[in-house]
């Protein structure tokens, strides 16, 4: 294990791919932040993780699902894949990809908005949004598939840690997160494309909100990349970035300042203290304090309603 290491969350502001060709040329430039971050801070610290945002590779720019997958959608692994894996073992390095709009020949129709974790021993694990953004983002959950089969929110052990990822509005669902933390996660990834005005600049600050009260309520890190495109970039919203990490007591370790842009933020990552606190405390331990039988009637019936049903 590595007992203590730093955390990098990039958030990008490049102009969205209109075709899944273009998406060779963004791999370039974040293969180049992961450059800069490794490098860059090596004499002060070592930077183990780097997290990307939401939409980092292609955006659901298209209306209909038929769309996505003849213009942007790409199977998983790939060519792509293939170049961050490279780039672990460079570097030494786990990466939690930006998304891709994500095609599967076991689920013909289906286009889904996945992140992979990646680390110097090749794909670890992929994670599929469940919670899309309705009624705008038209990809699939896998909760709505019948037969699907795979894990829905993986947690993967690794050196630096057990770590889990969600997908922005993912996070918005205190069940979602929960569901990372009982696997066992340790530190909560969040690849995120969170907009104005709820992203993480006053008066509504949803994106600090919901980062530091995941973390407290899961006792884990929090490691969140925001999207930081401009309006002009991503259209039709402006995206605050905002990047940040935050501690199992929800303290803001380091935050990027608000507002678009291309930015690189770390902050510590602390397994030791970690597990020390969550080994020693008897106070504010909600995962230990959970009374899940208390509550396994909230659920007992379906309450998701598909779009367009009453």
């Amino acid at each position: 294990m590595t007992p203590r290491y730093y955390a990098a969350a990039c958030q990008t502001d490049l102009p969205r791919p209109r075709s899944r060709e273009e998406i060779a040329g963004r791999v370039d430039h974040l293969l180049g932040m992961i450059d800069h971050a490794v490098v860059g801070y090596a004499p002060i610290f070592d930077v183990r993780l780097v997290v990307f945002p939401e939409f980092a590779h292609a955006a659901p720019m298209y209306e209909t699902v038929e769309e996505l997958r003849d213009k942007l959608a790409v199977p998983i692994p790939n060519e792509h894949t293939d170049r961050y894996v490279a780039k672990a073992r460079e570097r030494n390095v786990y990466i939690q990809t930006g998304t891709f709009l994500e095609v599967d020949a076991r689920w013909p129709g289906a286009v889904f908005n996945t992140t992979c974790l990646i680390g110097p021993d090749g794909l670890l694990s992929r994670y599929r949004k469940v919670n899309p953004w309705l009624p705008w983002e038209v990809h699939a959950s896998p909760h709505d598939l019948p037969g699907y089969d795979e894990p829905m929110f993986p947690v993967v052990e690794t050196e630096i840690g057990r770590l889990g990822a969600a997908i922005c509005y993912d996070w918005l669902f205190p069940e979602a997160i929960r569901a990372l933390a009982l696997a066992g996660a340790e530190v909560l990834i969040r690849v995120s494309a969170y907009m104005d005005p709820w992203g993480a600049t006053p008066p509504m600050d949803w994106w600090t909100l919901f980062n530091r009260a995941r973390a407290v309520e899961n006792m884990a890190f929090v490691v969140a990349a925001n999207q930081g495109a401009s309006a002009a970039n991503y259209p039709p919203f402006s995206w605050p970035g905002g990047s940040m990490v935050v501690d199992f007591d929800g303290r803001i370790l380091s935050q990027a300042d608000p507002g678009p842009g291309e930015k690189i933020v770390v902050g510590p990552i602390d397994l030791a203290a970690l597990r020390a606190e969550r080994g020693r405390r008897r106070g504010h331990h909600m995962l230990s304090h959970l009374r899940t039988e208390a509550y396994t009637d909230l659920y007992a019936r379906p309450i998701h309603r598909p779009p367009g049903r009453a």
